[in-house]
């Protein structure tokens, strides 16, 4: 019977370039995370007969990623943003970055939000920025007293705001983002199905474990309302041997306990992770989606796992998949949410 084999399809500015560039292909990275940084495309194509052409910054690559029996699934577009030529032998690589990441969401200005709601705020961002705006009903109606962006970019001051709430914020075809981590839907409300992987699906493993994060609890301080000393707030146990204290003084109470519940929960989920690399790629994989393990030891499987960042990988290795993994906080990515303040109805 015959082998599947991968395939790939490329435009450029609505252009298909694949069967151009299939013959060239050296190496092909696709990475996509779930927030602080634009997912990302590598190319590096075979230019010894100097025909390439290099293309224009700004340009727009749109890829679909799969195999020859099943077909292939988009990944997106993604705008140029380096470009390289090297030799000899010459090669053209290209570095592109999520073709909704616009230039102007990385220029840094300066404002100050009294009294917003975290979805009146994306919403506005969003909209400045010509995106659709998608965010959770947990996160939209948390109340904001008062934060500052200084000499701060929108992308930056978003990143900030996803931290502070333990959200996912990302920017993907024409879209803005921003729902909990660990929260099992997809932006339209649609339940992500949990993925079952074994043993036997992979090249390599790597499982970590550490105790230096194990904290019991996060202190979090704010300024107390017609006071001149600071109050604080502690999430989790109070334990003063393992109490991790947040540097940032919040505007409110509210704003600080959910800054302190968000860090406890990023420090137990980074408690434990595993790169896990498919033998077999599978562009179906994505940032957030459940993960269930077999075949490894009891520690691992017995785990629920969250992947935190995809790598496909198309080249002279065939097409593989690595996957980074976290522990999953599930059922208290929901519990935790209920210490955030919302608008009163």
């Amino acid at each position: 019977m015959k082998q599947p084999t991968p395939e790939f399809h490329i435009t450029l500015d609505g252009r298909d370039l694949t069967t151009k560039i299939a013959p060239r292909l050296v190496s092909m990275g696709l990475s996509e995370s779930r927030s602080d940084e634009a997912d990302t495309l590598d190319l590096t194509l075979d230019d010894s007969d100097g025909k390439l052409e290099i293309p224009p910054r700004g340009a727009v690559l749109r890829v679909s990623l799969g195999w020859s029996d099943t077909g292939v699934i988009d990944k997106g577009s993604f705008t140029v943003d380096e470009v390289e030529h090297a030799g000899a032998p010459d090669v053209l690589t290209i570095r592109a970055r999520s073709a909704s990441m616009t230039k102007e969401m990385g220029e840094r200005i300066e404002k100050s939000w009294h009294g917003e709601t975290l979805g009146a705020i994306v919403r506005k961002i969003a909209g400045k920025h010509s995106l659709k705006p998608a965010i959770a009903d947990a996160l939209s109606k948390v109340l904001i007293a008062h934060i500052d962006q200084t000499h701060e970019s929108d992308m930056s001051f978003l990143t900030r705001l996803a931290k502070r709430y333990d959200a996912v914020m990302n920017v993907k075809d024409a879209n803005l983002l921003f729902m909990p981590i660990g929260h099992g839907t997809t932006a339209s409300g649609k339940k992500l199905e949990s993925i079952e992987l074994t043993r036997a699906s992979g090249d390599s493993h790597r499982y970590h474990v550490a105790e230096r994060e194990n904290y019991a609890g996060v202190r979090a301080h704010y300024h107390a309302t017609g006071r001149a000393k600071r109050k604080s707030v502690v999430v989790g146990g109070e334990n003063n041997h393992s109490i991790k204290v947040l540097p940032e003084t919040y505007a409110t109470e509210a704003e600080a306990r959910a800054a302190a519940s968000a860090e406890l929960n990023r420090t137990k989920r980074s408690q434990a992770t595993l790169d896990y690399t498919l033998a077999l790629g599978r562009p179906d994989l994505y940032p957030e989606l459940p993960v269930y393990l077999s075949g490894f030891k009891p520690q691992i499987d017995d785990e629920s796992w969250l992947v935190k960042r995809v790598k496909h990988s198309v080249g002279d290795g065939g097409f593989t998949t690595g996957l980074e993994l976290e522990m999953r906080d599930d059922p208290t990515s929901d519990r935790h949410r209920s210490h955030f303040r919302k608008v009163s109805k």
